[in-house]
Parts: C-alpha cells; sequence; structure tokens
C-alpha cells in the first residue's frame, strides 16, 4: 500500500497542480490530506475541485472551519482574515457544504490525520517542539500521525509504551521502525515555510516502512500574479518565492 500525503494548499492551484502531477508518477494507492485547502491563495474553488477528483480521505484545517464559520478567524493575523473574508465571497454553496463536512480527526490503517494537535484538535494550536509533540504522540494510538498546519515538515517520534526523550528530525527519509511512534507534518503544498520555496508533500510506502518528504517546483510567478490581481495582500504572494 502507497500513500500520498498532502497538506496547506491553501488556494495556490499551480503548486496543486505540479504536485499531483508528481505523485501520479508515484502510483499511490490512496490520497490523504491533512487540512487547510483555502486561504491565502486566488484559486479556492478550483482547488476544492481538484481535491474532489482524487477521492482523498481529508480533515479540516483551520483556515478550511474559518471559512465556513465553524471556528473563529479571531485570532488570525489581519492577512489571514483577509484572505478568508474573500474567500467566503468567491465559494459556491457546494463547496462550502464540502468544507462543512470535514472531521477534525480521521483515522485509516495504521495512521492517524489531523491538521494541528490531537490534543485539542480544534484550538489549532502549532507543533514545533519536542515537548509540544509529546502530548500529541501520548495520545496517537496508530503508529503514525499526518499533520500539516505549520508549513514546515519535521518528523517527532518516540518508543510506544514505554516513557523515554521526544526526538525529532528533518531528513526527508524516515524508515519506520517497530516499536515506535511518529508524529509526521508533510509541510505545505501551496505555502512553504521553512526557507524552501518549492511545494512539499509525503509518500509513505507502507511495504517498505518507509516516508518520504518530497518537494517539487512550481510557477510562482504565475500564482503571485493572481494574489495581486485579485486584489488580496501583496505579501501573501511575495512570501512564496522565499519560502516563508
Amino acid at each position: 500500500m502507497k500513500y500520498a500525503i498532502i497538506s496547506d494548499i491553501h488556494s495556490n492551484l499551480e503548486a496543486f497542480y505540479k504536485v499531483i502531477e508528481a505523485v501520479k508518477e508515484e502510483k499511490v494507492n490512496k490520497y490523504l490530506f491533512v487540512g487547510d485547502i483555502v486561504g491565502y491563495g486566488a484559486n479556492p474553488s478550483e482547488c476544492i475541485a481538484e481535491l474532489k477528483k482524487l477521492d482523498c480521505i481529508a480533515v479540516a484545517g483551520n483556515h478550511d472551519w474559518g471559512t465556513v464559520e465553524l471556528t473563529s478567524i479571531e485570532n488570525f493575523n489581519s492577512y489571514a482574515q483577509e484572505a478568508i473574508k474573500w474567500t467566503i465571497e468567491k465559494l459556491h454553496k457546494k463547496d462550502k457544504e464540502f468544507l462543512k463536512s470535514l472531521t477534525l480527526v480521521q483515522k485509516i490503517d495504521d495512521i492517524t490525520l489531523v491538521h494541528s494537535t490531537l490534543e485539542q484538535p480544534e484550538k489549532w494550536e502549532y507543533i514545533r517542539s519536542t515537548f509540544q509533540a509529546h502530548k500529541s504522540i501520548d495520545l496517537q494510538e496508530t503508529t503514525i500521525v499526518f499533520a500539516g498546519h505549520s508549513h514546515v515538515p519535521i518528523t517527532f517520534w518516540e518508543t510506544a509504551g514505554i516513557k523515554g526523550p521526544t526526538r525529532f528530525t528533518k531528513e526527508e527519509t524516515i524508515k519506520i521502525q517497530d516499536g515506535y511512534k511518529y508524529f509526521i507534518n508533510v509541510g505545505s503544498v501551496g505555502q512553504p515555510r521553512d526557507g524552501n520555496p518549492k511545494s512539499s508533500y509525503a509518500i509513505y510506502d507502507k511495504e517498505n516502512k518507509v516516508v518520504e518528504i518530497k518537494r517539487v517546483e512550481y510557477d510562482i510567478k504565475k500564482t503571485q500574479e493572481k494574489i495581486f490581481d485579485a486584489g488580496l495582500p501583496r505579501s501573501l504572494g511575495e512570501r512564496l518565492e522565499l519560502g516563508e
């Protein structure tokens, strides 16, 4: 069984197309999506349509729920709030119904999907440290959790059932070993923030017990032009070429 795991598309159609194109070469059996189809970019409806075609098992991100008023955008920064309000005006009724249908947590096989944390997924907290990761790993019931939200690919892991240190790595290849639990952030398709502007996604080869973080280039200039032409905050486009 081979899975493709994608996250944080953020209405970036050019990036999404390139990731789909790259994943097709991997001959995966199933797509998994860990939240934030919309927000920031200029093609929310188009990205939702493409995601539906993939028949993903999907969970909601904070921007998805914020767009349909299932979570408050009060704590979003001003640019993110502006983008959400713009997105609300652009989405069709069927798009909003789809976003409302997304749950916070899903399980498949030996995998759990969540956008932020397992501790309080509805609070949309970030996991940026081993201390924060431990709180979710302590609750996970599967070998692997795939997550997004921070837009930074990173893997945390612990020994299962035994108290010990929480470790982390930013290596792109993670060998899944028996007796461990892994919390893996797959990075962002549409707005990477680790200093690398290339789209990020993951491939999990269950048979060979390997997760690989992959990167692919896309037409950043075209995405930027769409953001600027739509009247969205310029910083949302400018940051794309910096990967931040």
